[in-house]
């Protein structure tokens, strides 16, 4: 069994707009208190949605919708509650207080999807899944922040199977509390020796690592870093990559090295909630050696 975050992508899981919105006058409740940027609008996240997972599917990928509770509007970004490792899934302690039922949404969902479940961060461990990065089959990095502290990586750790190297990376407490920082805000990779990066929030010490480990990183300019989420971008296949619209910039430094990008409206689902694609996205199947899958 392997793992990766750029193999060719194969199946996810999704939650559509129209079951974690819900309707208008659930957004009106909770989109301050939950910092987003502005209020979504529901007609058009779910046309949003829907036009995301149509892309995907021409790219592939079986997209598995979600069905189980109403757990707000942040159980859009499906990476957090859970993480999938060669042991199974493993349900997540989330570090936003608000979220916390998350977990137990992917909990039902796993069974019927054949998805076993390994176990699940306790308190006093926290760990959402945008700290979590596969950079080989044999490495992950997990940041350290906001949302996951070391108990968590500690009881990850005990999860996976072995050989598998973690990197620890002590993220910056860049806005405070309400701010939605992974360490998928920075680093999301393109290639196994390929990553897009935002130097600036970047821990020196990790960039120095992965330079010293082969990477080549591609730099997000300030500008394209916030609020438009440059960094953010889901790896569909080694160099082929989809993005939320606009970032231009980004855009051309990602194909002067050869990467495919492809572009989704994600006003609504995205850019107002802070989650790009690699946060609406939980990966459940990547193919790897001759077909070979993660699950």
């Amino acid at each position: 069994m392997y793992q990766s975050d750029v193999s060719p992508l194969r199946r996810v899981l999704m939650r559509h707009a129209s079951d974690a919105f819900i309707s208008p006058s659930r957004i009106a409740e909770q989109w301050e208190n939950l910092n987003y940027v502005d209020a979504p609008d529901y007609e058009l996240a779910c046309r949003e949605s829907d036009a995301l997972a149509a892309q995907l599917e021409d790219l592939g990928v079986t997209v598995e919708w979600a069905q189980s509770g109403d757990f707000g509007l942040d159980s859009i970004y499906m990476r957090d509650a859970s993480v999938l490792s060669n042991s199974g899934a493993i349900l997540c302690r989330m570090g936003k207080e608000s979220r916390a039922l998350e977990p137990e949404a992917h909990a039902d969902e796993y069974p019927a999807l054949g998805i076993h479940i390994a176990g699940l961060i306790e308190a006093p461990g926290t760990l959402e899944g945008g700290d979590v990065v596969w950079l080989d089959s044999e490495t992950l990095a997990i940041g350290l922040s906001r949302r996951t502290n070391a108990s968590g990586v500690l009881q990850f750790q005990e999860f996976l199977s072995g050989g598998v190297e973690i990197l620890e990376v002590p993220l910056p407490d860049w806005q405070g509390p309400g701010d939605v920082f992974h360490l998928m805000s920075v680093v999301s990779p393109l290639a196994e020796d390929l990553l897009l990066v935002y130097s600036p929030l970047l821990p020196m010490s990790f960039r120095q690592e992965l330079l010293a480990r082969g990477y080549q990183l591609i730099e997000v300019p300030d500008g394209e870093y916030e609020p438009s989420m440059g960094c953010n971008v889901l790896a569909v296949a080694p160099r082929v990559v989809l993005a939320v619209e606009g970032n231009s910039e980004t855009r051309r430094c990602l194909e002067g090295v050869g990467v495919e990008v492809y572009t989704y409206r994600g006003i609504e689902i995205s850019r107002k909630g802070c989650g790009g694609p690699t946060c609406l996205t939980r990966t459940l199947e990547r193919e790897i050696h001759r077909g070979d899958k993660i699950s």
